[in-house]
């Protein structure tokens, strides 16, 4: 006789919190403390919300007998990472007012904003809805930010592809009003009357979940790390549908040999926005019903797709479908980092991708990159796009204003730092870690600039300056940075040390495996001398280092 597991805390603060409602409001007039009700920390999430402190002063203020210092980030929710000039200006202010002042670019396409007060909240919101930006649903058990290609001079269905975005993210939004009627002040509804979800219910998801939209022979999304994964499939600039891809997902828990990273895996073809809209609704489903409820590490999509089997899977989504899917179509990815510089497309409209280090949009003595975009923003002549490697396109600039935001550009040392900046600086992602992430174990964005600046000098000696060599780091194993898909990935253990990740590809294809674990930044820089020595020595053709790495095993 089997034994029920019991559900995890969090499935009864979900299904009891009145669609996502619980006490927030209660807990948003608490002026005695900066933080927010326990179960609220979790419900805030669904809401685009953490509740953060400032991990720098912690000791300090715990030996004052002072309440942490608690704050909260904001994540915003733009389907395929796309922002008016309206909008960004709107964001500058709202940063400056309310934040640490630091415009933080995600891996998902969006951006968010830390630092903001509990009092501030409300306000922060509301600026945002003013311009039609919201949060809902950027973080928390349910689909999050749903990416797509940044790079429109790629394809000319870049536009019919990125619609499939918005229309993902309407679909797969939470039905509850709870979010306008704590932050908006809606009216709210009538005493125990709650919405009906047929999507969520009133459980949501086991997990998080990912969606992504890749348009070949670009993976600038790193479609394979998703939930879903969507492959564009085009025949003469005609969009015939997506290869659907499911199961990806990278984060894992140390010491748990049970839990892994995984990519998607591609199950079929489908074609036609009803059939493509129901077969991404259905997957949701799927792991909504069968999710694991018990265990939080062992929740993600690819653990359920592994525990019920791929031809199982595919079967239930065909039943709840009503259709077939069709064979996997040919597809083939050339290269995922951002075409840096001005790129135009099919329609002349000017592009210019600009290099954000860890993705952070600020003032500093390498550019004044905030300043830049402002200015751009306030003359209306260009529109925005985030990248999925943390680094922003000024987009849709006319042939007639190109010369006037390249002059801004230019002045404020964007193009001069997106231009002097190597390979491998340009290529690397972090998360943000230290010192807001709660679940940070060590450094990464504030730490992985100097770590690249002393790498740089064994690239130039091996005569490797010049190729851009993936590099990820995140603080915990979490995967936000996703480090297990780089050449070289640094995964926090502890506060300096870091397990050492090689062998993944270039294109998304391929995860890297573990190398050396608890690694202080010594042994990171020797191991690394050592092997870009032999990659030179012994690569062949045009091997890529992991590719070197993955050929010769990691002995």
């Amino acid at each position: 006789m089997s034994i029920q597991k019991p559900l995890t805390v969090v499935e009864r603060i979900k299904t009891a919190s009145r669609g996502l409602r619980g006490t927030l409001s209660e807990s948003l007039s608490d002026e005695l403390t900066g933080a927010i009700r326990e179960d609220d920390q979790t419900l805030i999430k669904f809401h685009g919300m953490y509740q953060q402190d400032d991990r720098d002063r912690r000791e300090e203020r715990t030996a004052k007998k002072l309440e942490w210092l608690y704050s909260f980030m904001i994540r915003l929710r733009l389907p395929g990472g796309y922002m008016t000039a309206e909008q960004w200006k709107a964001l500058h202010h709202i940063t400056g007012e309310h934040t640490t002042g630091v415009i933080k670019i995600t891996t998902r396409q969006t951006v968010q904003l830390h630092g903001i007060l509990k009092s501030y909240l409300r306000p922060t919101i509301s600026a945002f809805d003013t311009v039609a930006l919201d949060s809902i649903a950027a973080c928390g058990d349910v689909n999050r930010n749903v990416t797509c290609s940044a790079h429109t001079s790629q394809s000319k269905v870049h536009a019919e592809v990125f619609a499939y975005a918005d229309k993902i993210s309407m679909m797969a939004l939470p039905k509850t009003r709870a979010y306008y009627e704590i932050w908006l002040n809606d009216e709210a509804l009538l005493e125990k009357a709650v919405e009906e979800d047929p999507l969520y219910q009133d459980r949501y998801l086991p997990r998080k979940f990912k969606i992504g939209i890749a348009i070949p022979p670009d993976n600038d999304v790193d479609v394979m790390s998703n939930d879903i994964g969507l492959i564009a499939i085009v025949e003469n600039d005609h969009l015939l549908g997506f290869n659907i891809a499911v199961g990806g997902g990278l984060g894992t828990t140390h010491g748990n040999t049970s839990t892994y990273p995984r990519l998607a895996t591609v199950i079929g073809f489908v074609s036609g926005e009803e059939r493509i809209l129901k077969a991404v609704y259905e997957v949701i489903t799927i792991q909504r019903d069968y999710g694991d409820r018990t265990d939080r590490r062992m929740s993600r999509l690819k653990y359920t797709l592994d525990r019920m089997g791929i031809d199982v899977f595919k079967k239930e989504l065909e039943h709840r479908i009503g259709f077939k899917l069709e064979k996997e179509k040919p597809f083939a990815f050339s290269q995922r980092k951002d075409h840096f510089g001005w790129q135009r497309n099919h329609e002349g409209l000017w592009y210019y991708t600009a290099f954000v280090e860890t993705g952070r949009v600020t003032d500093d003595s390498k550019m004044k990159l905030k300043t830049a975009l402002y200015e751009i923003a306030e003359s209306g002549k260009a529109a925005f796009r985030f990248t999925c490697n943390q680094n922003i396109v000024v987009a849709d600039v006319a042939d007639a204003d190109k010369a006037f935001v390249d002059e801004i550009l230019q002045r404020y040392g964007v193009i001069s730092f997106t231009e002097s900046s190597g390979a491998m600086r340009r290529s690397a992602i972090a998360c943000v870690a230290f010192n807001t992430c709660p679940l940070a174990l060590a450094e990464a964005q504030r730490y992985l600039p100097s770590l690249i600046g002393k790498i740089e000098p064994l690239l130039a000696k091996h005569g490797l300056d010049k190729d851009d060599i993936s590099i990820r780091m995140t603080g915990c194993p979490n995967g936000c940075g996703r480090p297990t898909m780089a050449e070289i990935g640094l995964i926090g253990t502890a506060y300096g040390k870091y397990n050492l990740h090689l062998g993944g590809d270039r294109l998304g294809l391929r995860l890297n495996q573990q190398y050396k674990s608890d690694l202080d930044e010594a042994a990171i820089l020797e191991i690394l001398d050592h092997a870009l020595d032999a990659y030179v020595k012994e690569r062949v053709d045009d091997e890529s280092f992991g590719d070197y790495i993955y050929r010769r095993g990691l002995s």
